[in-house]
């Protein structure tokens, strides 16, 4: 992919939000992410995640979500990854709904213009299993990302403007509730800002865009803080 058909790519992605169905509800939720990562040896690579996601006009808990993935660098542009995911969703009086996930996912630097930004890729395929069913769902997710630094200062980290969208496509049906074809797409807007060492936040405005079955979709504005601790 060249970093033109990218950049088209991406803006495309970012402007399918705005022509969601305008009856759909809306909600106000705050997410933030804490990810350490780092290599063990030349080759071996490490993440593991916990994300807490707040809903209901940003006043209760949505989703708790905790994903450690190990990884393979092939090379200094590409890297593979065999993951696991456990998301617990409240149920308001009821019993709590839990999915876990195996995941497989590519992780490649498309292009690097010197002092012009970065764009990458994320190619994840899941297999989920929820505890209101006994089928396995099959999940492809796409996400491409354009990181920009900002100002001139060389040889040292830089604040960067972000921009990413990821579409998100169920492979086939369950009885849990999924169904094949498109399931929901993000787009984020934000700046990556380095904290110490190798270690970033991002900040920024996230928009959720969520399929529904018989009844119009649903649109969530996040306010997105991830931690990045790198070592």
């Amino acid at each position: 992919m060249t970093r033109r058909s990218a950049a088209i790519s991406l803006l495309s992605m970012l402007a399918l939000p705005g022509i969601a169905h305008a009856r759909g509800t809306h909600d106000e939720q705050v997410w933030v992410n804490v990810t350490g990562m780092g290599g063990i040896g030349r080759h071996i690579v490490y993440f593991a995640e916990i994300q807490p996601r707040i809903g209901d006009g940003a006043s209760d808990l949505n989703q708790l979500l905790l994903r450690p993935a190990i990884g393979v660098r092939l090379s200094p542009s590409l890297t593979v990854y065999q993951g696991y995911a456990r998301v617990r969703t409240p149920v308001s009086g009821g019993t709590d709904t839990v999915e876990d996930r195996s995941f497989q996912q590519i992780s490649w630097k498309i292009a690097s213009p010197r002092g012009r930004g970065d764009f990458s890729s994320r190619t994840r395929i899941e297999q989920r299993w929820v505890s209101t069913g006994e089928d396995m769902g099959w999940r492809l997710r796409e996400m491409i990302r354009l990181a920009v630094p900002l100002g001139q200062e060389q040889g040292r980290p830089r604040v960067a403007a972000l921009a990413d969208a990821e579409g998100f496509f169920a492979l086939n049906g369950t009885d849990w509730g999924a169904r094949g074809g498109f399931d929901r797409l993000r787009a984020f807007v934000g700046a990556e800002v380095p904290v110490g060492g190798r270690s970033t936040v991002e900040l920024g405005y996230l928009n959720q865009t969520v399929r529904q079955r018989m009844r119009p979709d649903t649109m969530d504005h996040v306010a997105s803080v991830s931690v990045f601790l790198r070592r």
